[in-house]
């Protein structure tokens, strides 16, 4: 069993910049993809930003040139910088592992953590 866990998140005003990061732990043969998720209320969870094992990165159009996503791969992390933040980007950010461990390929969640951008 893997766990996430989540931080870096917080109240910026509009045009600022949060750094979220998120540790993977436990037994984990592989980890075939990273990413972060997002979900405002009223709204359907949605990818914001994925980093493949091996495959191009891709971003949500809403983040393209604000937000970027790195894997640390050593640690089993993956930050999401995000610059020129809008109250738009408002929402619980969750981070999303795909990984394999020692007998099947599996997929964990971070507890979420939330980002409030004030006008």
């Amino acid at each position: 069993q893997v766990q996430l866990v989540e931080s870096g998140g917080g109240l910026v005003q509009a045009g600022g910049s949060l750094r979220l990061s998120c540790a993977a732990s436990g037994t984990i043969f592989s980890i075939n993809a990273m990413g972060w998720y997002r979900q405002a209320p009223g709204n359907k969870r949605e990818l914001v930003a994925a980093i493949p094992s091996g495959g191009n990165v891709n971003y949500a159009d809403s983040v393209k040139g604000r937000f970027t996503i790195s894997r640390d791969n050593a640690k089993n992390t993956v930050y999401l910088q995000m610059n020129s933040l809008k109250p738009e980007d408002t929402a619980v950010y969750y981070c999303n592992v795909q990984y394999s461990d020692y007998e099947d390929s599996l997929e964990a969640w971070g507890q979420g953590t939330l980002v409030t951008v004030s006008s």
